[in-house]
C-alpha cells in the first residue's frame, strides 16, 4: 500500500453508514480506510493511535458529539485533519464546528465526488465547505462583526504576517509555514506573536474565525 494514500478513519455510530462511506473511499484511488470508530473517544484514540490524515466525523456520534471529540484531538495534538460529516442544518452548525477545530463541513447527502473532494482539500490542510455554505456564513459574519472594521485591521499586517495568519487558518503547523515561506519555525512563531498584538488572535479557531469573515479561505 502506497506511502502517498490519504489515511482516512471514519468514526460514526452507524455501522451501515460507515460501510457506505468505506464503499465510498475504497473505489478512490488516492485514499484508503485505517480505522473505524462507533463514538468519539474511539475516533480521539483511534487518531491517536494511527495518525490518519482525515477524520470524517459525524456530529451526532454519541454522549461527546463530534465537536467535542474535534475538541479533544485538537488539545491532544493529533495533526489529523476533521471533516464533520452530518445531517444537522450549516446554518446552525457550520460556525461552531470550524471553532472547535474542524477543518471541514459535509451534508451526509452530498454526493459521493463531493465527500472524495472534500476529504482531499482538508487533507491538503485547507478549510472545505461548500459555496452555499460559505454564502450563509458570511452573511452571518456581517450581522455580527461588521466586515470594514476586520479588514481595517488586517490591512495593518506586513505581507509575511498577512501570510502566516491565512496559512495558520489553514492548519498548517509552524514548521510547515516555515517550509512553505522559507523562514524558521522560531520566526513564524514572531509572526504570530505580532499577530496577535495586532487582532488579538491566538488560538486557531480565532484565525479560522477571522480568515473566514475577510474571505481569506475559499471552498
Amino acid at each position: 500500500m502506497s506511502d502517498d494514500l490519504i489515511r482516512v478513519i471514519l468514526a460514526d455510530d452507524h455501522s451501515v453508514v460507515r460501510a457506505g462511506l468505506k464503499a465510498v473511499i475504497g473505489a478512490a484511488k488516492d485514499m484508503h480506510v485505517v480505522g473505524e470508530a462507533s463514538s468519539g473517544p474511539e475516533a480521539v484514540a483511534l487518531a491517536e493511535r494511527l495518525k490518519p490524515h482525515v477524520v470524517i466525523m459525524d456530529l451526532s456520534i454519541g454522549e461527546v458529539d463530534g465537536g467535542q471529540a474535534t475538541k479533544m484531538l485538537i488539545e491532544k495534538g493529533i495533526p489529523s485533519k476533521v471533516l464533520i460529516l452530518t445531517m444537522h442544518p450549516e446554518e446552525e452548525y457550520l460556525v461552531p464546528m470550524l471553532e472547535a477545530g474542524a477543518s471541514g463541513f459535509l451534508p451526509k447527502t452530498a454526493p459521493d465526488r463531493e465527500l472524495l473532494d472534500a476529504v482531499r482539500t482538508v487533507a491538503r490542510g485547507e478549510i472545505y465547505v461548500r459555496a452555499e455554505a460559505a454564502r450563509i456564513l458570511a452573511k452571518g459574519y456581517q450581522r455580527k462583526d461588521p466586515m470594514h472594521e476586520d479588514r481595517t485591521r488586517y490591512e495593518k499586517l506586513t505581507e509575511r504576517e498577512r501570510d502566516v495568519l491565512r496559512l495558520t487558518a489553514q492548519g498548517y503547523s509552524a514548521p510547515e509555514i516555515g517550509e512553505r515561506l522559507f523562514i524558521s519555525p522560531k520566526t513564524v512563531d514572531t509572526y504570530k506573536q505580532r499577530i496577535q498584538d495586532k487582532l488579538g488572535l491566538s488560538h486557531r479557531h480565532e484565525y479560522v474565525q477571522f480568515a473566514l469573515r475577510l474571505g481569506l479561505l475559499h471552498a
